[in-house]
C-alpha cells in the first residue's frame, strides 16, 4: 500500500510520547489508562496499561505492547489481562496469531493491524495513525486468531471544537466499525492523539477522554450522541419500511395472546399504526383494493416485549426489531441517549422497538454505577423528579444506595405514578427492599435469597420458606425480571459451546460470536446444568404460584437473548403459550401498557410478527421471524439483520 511521503515523514519525526485517559463507565469516572510510544530501531515502541474498577465488582488491568514500523505497521502486539492473551506477529509475509485459546498461521494481507477490541485506547490511537498514513483506507483487516473477521471501517464524520483554559481546540470525529458490535464515536487532535472515543456498543456504555480534555467530556457526549442519531438516519434509510398506512395480513394462524384458542386463516387489518379489526376470515372482510400480506402456514402473534435491555449503540434497534422485539424496556443507560434514541423512534419513525425507560439511580462514590447518584432523601426524590419529567417510566435502583434513601426514592415515584424496579441494594434484602417500595425485581437470584430456607445452599420448593416466600411475593404484587439466560451465558461453562445452547451466535458478526464463545466460568459442564436446573425450577415455581415473570436478555446476545429466555421458560415448565404472555401480556400489565398494547385487539398499537412454523408446538419457532410490523410499519428482518452485520 502506496505511503504518502508527508506521512512517512510525519512518522519519522515523532518523538518519545505519554499521555492518560480517564475512563469513564456511562459518564462515571472508573479508572484511567497511561501510555507511553517511543522510538525503536525501524519504528515505535507502544506500552499501554488500561485499568479500572467497575462497581467495586471488578478490579481490572489491561497492558498491551506493540512495536510498528515507522508507518504505523503492526510487527508484534501482545495483550494481556481480557483472559487468554492476544498476541500477534508478522515475520515477512507470515503472521501468527494467538487468542482464545487458537493459534493461527497464515499470509499476512497487503494492509493490516493488530487490536481485538475497544481497550486499550491507545491502540486505537495507533490504528488511527496507521489509518491516515496508509491513505485512509475503506477497510483495515484485523490479525485475529479466527479467520472470518471483517475488516474495521473508519469514516470522517466531522469536525467539532472545545475550549480548554480559554483555548479553543479543534478535533476531528470519527465512527468506527466492526472493532465490537455496532459503531464507536472517536475524536482525534491535531496532533494526531486520540482526544476521546464512546463505545456506545458491545455490552455497556464506555468513554474514555484525554485527561487535559476531561472538562469537555459532557460536551463531546452531546455531540456524539448527536452523531449516533445522524447513524440511526442512515439505517433507517437503508432498511426502510416494506408497509404502512392501510394493509391487511391474511392467512395466518392468529395467536391474539389473550389465552383465547388460535385462530386459523385469520384476518387483522391495520390503519395508521393501529389494528382497526382481527378474527377470522368469514368475520373480518378485506377491504377492496387494501394492500394484503400474505401469512399462510405462519403464525401472527403479537410484537415481542424485551425487558431487559441496556441499549447501548443504535444497532441495537434493527437487531431486535428482525427478532421480533416492537419493545423494549432499558434497564439503565446514558440520559441524553436514551432520549434522544426513545424520541427518534416515537416521534420521528426511527429504526427501532418502542423504547421504555427505567432510570437508574445508585450511590457510593468511585463504586457507583453510572452518574446519576443520589445520596440522601433529597437528592434521592429529585433524580426521582428530573427522570419523570423527561418522560421515564420506572426508576431503578442499585446497589449502593441506603434505606431511607430507597424509601424516599419509591414514595416519589410511586406518587408521580411510576413504579421501582432494580437491584436489591446491599443494605437491604429481599424482603426489605419490597417493603421499602420495590415493585419489581431484576435478576433471579435476589429472589432465590428470600426463599431459600436459612443455611442451605439450595432452594426446596417443599420447604416453608419457600412458600413463605412465594407468598410473599404475590401478597405484594412484585413482578420478577429473572435474566435467566443471561446467567447461562455469562457463566456457562468452557466446556460447553455457547451456541450449543444460543444458535444465534452462528448469525452473529466476528466480534460477537468470539465475545459470546469465549465468555463463561471456571464450572464444569455438569455444575452448569445442576446451577441451571435449580434456576429453571424456581422460575417454574414463581409461574405456578401466579407471580408475574417478565423475560429479559440484559447483555446476552441482542434480540436472540430474549428467544432464548423464553426457550428456557419452557423448559421451566410454562407452555409455549404462557411464555408468549410473559413477553406480551404480562410485560405491559407490569408497564402499566396493557389497555394500549401486548395483544392482537382493536384499537391497540400495530405491533406484530409473523414467524414461520408454530411457536404453540414449537417456541423456538419465535426465532423464525419472516416479518416484524412495528407501530403499523412492516420490515423484512433479513434486511434488519444484514443492517446491522448479522447473518439471517
Amino acid at each position: 500500500m502506496r505511503l504518502t511521503l508527508a506521512a512517512v515523514l510525519m512518522a519519522l519525526s515523532l518523538h518519545a510520547q505519554a499521555g492518560s485517559l480517564v475512563i469513564h463507565m456511562m459518564l462515571h469516572a472508573i479508572g484511567e489508562e497511561r501510555y507511553e510510544i517511543a522510538p525503536s530501531s525501524g519504528g515505535f515502541t507502544v506500552n499501554t496499561t488500561h485499568h479500572y474498577a467497575d462497581r467495586g465488582f471488578f478490579d481490572r488491568t489491561v497492558t498491551a505492547s506493540l512495536r510498528t514500523k515507522t508507518d504505523y505497521t503492526p510487527v508484534s502486539a501482545e495483550v494481556k489481562g481480557t483472559g487468554e492473551p492476544y498476541v500477534a506477529r508478522v515475520e515477512g509475509s507470515e503472521a501468527m496469531v494467538q487468542e482464545n485459546g487458537s493459534t493461527r498461521t497464515f499470509t499476512a494481507p497487503d494492509g493490516y493491524f493488530a487490536i481485538t477490541g475497544p481497550a486499550p485506547f491507545a491502540l486505537q490511537m495507533v490504528m488511527m495513525r496507521y489509518w491516515r498514513a496508509h491513505e485512509k483506507p475503506a477497510g483495515v483487516e484485523m490479525l485475529r486468531a479466527e479467520p472470518g473477521a471483517e475488516p474495521v471501517r473508519i469514516e470522517f464524520a466531522g469536525r467539532d471544537t472545545i475550549a480548554i483554559d480559554g483555548r479553543t481546540i479543534g478535533l476531528e470525529r470519527y465512527t468506527i466499525a466492526n472493532l465490537m458490535f455496532g459503531r464507536e464515536v472517536l475524536w482525534m487532535d491535531e496532533q494526531g492523539n486520540l482526544a476521546a472515543a464512546m463505545t456506545f456498543a458491545g455490552g455497556l456504555p464506555m468513554e474514555a477522554v484525554r485527561d487535559q480534555y476531561e472538562p469537555a467530556l459532557p460536551e463531546l457526549f452531546r455531540k456524539g450522541v448527536a452523531q449516533e442519531m445522524a447513524d440511526l438516519e442512515a439505517l433507517g434509510r437503508e432498511t426502510p419500511p416494506e408497509l404502512s398506512g392501510a394493509f391487511a395480513i391474511a392467512g395466518a394462524i392468529l395467536v391474539d395472546a389473550t389465552g383465547a384458542p388460535p385462530v386459523e386463516d385469520a384476518v387483522v387489518i391495520v390503519r395508521n399504526g393501529r389494528i382497526a379489526a382481527a378474527g377470522p376470515r368469514s368475520k373480518v372482510p378485506i377491504p377492496h383494493g387494501m394492500t394484503v400480506l400474505n401469512g399462510k402456514g405462519q403464525t401472527l402473534l403479537p410484537g415481542l416485549w424485551e425487558m431487559h435491555t441496556h441499549f447501548s449503540g443504535v444497532e441495537f434497534g434493527p437487531a431486535l426489531l428482525a427478532s421480533g422485539i416492537t419493545t423494549a424496556r432499558d434497564c439503565g443507560g446514558e440520559f441524553d441517549y436514551l432520549v434522544a434514541q426513545r424520541d427518534a423512534v416515537e416521534k420521528r419513525g426511527a429504526l427501532g422497538p418502542r423504547l421504555l425507560l427505567a432510570g437508574l439511580v445508585d450511590s457510593g462514590g468511585a463504586k457507583a454505577f453510572g452518574h446519576v447518584v443520589a445520596e440522601t432523601p433529597e437528592e434521592g426524590r429529585a433524580v426521582v423528579d428530573r427522570y419523570r419529567a423527561a418522560g421515564f417510566q420506572q426508576i431503578k435502583l442499585y446497589t449502593y444506595l441506603t434505606p431511607e434513601v430507597v424509601k424516599a426514592i419509591a414514595a416519589e415515584a410511586h406518587r408521580l405514578g411510576m413504579t421501582v424496579t432494580g437491584h436489591v441494594p446491599r443494605a437491604l434484602n429481599t424482603v426489605q427492599g419490597i417493603e421499602a417500595g420495590m415493585d419489581q425485581i431484576n435478576h433471579l437470584n435476589y429472589v432465590s435469597s428470600m426463599v431459600r430456607a436459612p443455611g442451605s445452599q439450595h432452594v426446596d420448593l417443599s420447604s416453608e420458606a419457600w412458600t413463605k416466600g412465594a407468598r410473599f411475593l404475590l401478597d405484594h404484587h412484585t413482578v420478577v425480571d429473572p435474566t435467566a439466560g443471561w446467567g447461562e451465558m455469562s457463566g456457562h461453562s468452557k466446556e460447553v459451546d455457547a451456541a450449543s445452547f444460543e444458535p444465534g451466535i452462528l448469525k452473529a458478526p466476528f466480534v460477537l460470536d468470539v465475545k459470546f464463545r469465549t465468555m463463561g466460568g471456571n464450572a464444569t459442564a455438569e455444575q452448569m446444568r445442576v446451577r441451571m436446573k435449580e434456576s429453571l425450577a424456581v422460575i417454574g415455581g414463581l409461574h405456578k404460584a401466579g407471580v408475574p415473570i417478565i423475560p429479559g436478555s440484559d447483555t446476552g446476545l441482542v434480540g436472540y437473548g430474549l428467544h432464548r429466555e423464553l426457550e428456557l421458560y419452557v423448559e421451566a415448565g410454562m407452555t409455549p403459550m404462557e411464555a408468549i404472555q410473559c413477553a406480551t401480556i404480562v410485560s405491559a400489565r407490569a408497564m402499566n401498557l396493557d389497555r394500549d398494547a401486548g395483544t392482537i385487539e382493536p384499537g391497540k398499537r400495530a405491533d406484530l410478527i409473523l414467524v414461520d412454523g408454530n411457536p404453540l408446538k414449537n417456541v423456538s419457532d419465535l426465532r423464525r421471524v419472516s416479518r416484524v410490523v412495528a407501530n403499523g410499519r412492516v420490515y423484512d428482518p433479513s434486511r434488519l439483520w444484514r443492517s446491522v452485520g448479522f447473518r439471517p
